[in-house]
């Protein structure tokens, strides 16, 4: 029984190592489409980016960055004021409490630097798995899954093997 799902995992790595050899050369400059200009930044364009497209957050981030440079600024904000400059994301009110929590938390837990580790990312509020593999890839080259939207599906359908 071993044996067989010994082999069964190696079938999926060399199944999945070979998709990605395909997705990297048909999309070879593959990138993030959020604009940030630093890592905490990063950080809350993706939780402005849950059930909102990149369009609409690159557009509110554009004048909302410009304001909202550093941990502090972030940690600092007036909630009600930051609700206001981000309510066309839609869920303003949550994600307004998850960027300004998680930056008092940065602040107080990590010297405010951005975690470089999974465990560490799931610590933020308002960060799931999702959130944390696309920031830790963005923000560090870290790798600890693949964070995929809602049309997956379809596009997996193009690239069976």
């Amino acid at each position: 029984m071993a044996d067989a799902k010994k082999e069964h995992l190696e079938a999926r790595k060399k199944r999945a190592t070979e998709l990605f050899k395909r997705l990297k050369r048909v999309y070879p400059k593959a990138k993030i489409t959020l604009k940030f200009g630093n890592n905490i930044q990063l950080l809350a364009a993706v939780i402005l980016s849950a059930q909102c497209t990149d369009k609409k957050v690159n557009e509110v981030t554009e004048k909302l960055f410009k304001k909202y440079r550093t941990v502090d600024n972030f940690a600092n904000a007036d909630i009600k004021k930051f609700e206001e400059e981000i309510r066309s994301t839609g869920f303003y009110r949550a994600k307004a409490k998850s960027i300004i929590t998680s930056a008092k938390i940065l602040k107080k837990d990590f010297g405010g630097k951005l975690p470089k580790t999974m465990t560490e990312m799931l610590k933020l509020r308002g960060v799931a798995r999702k959130t944390a593999n696309i920031v830790l890839g963005n923000a560090y080259g870290v790798v600890e899954g693949i964070a995929v939207d809602t049309h997956v599906r379809q596009f997996a359908h193009y690239c069976a093997l």
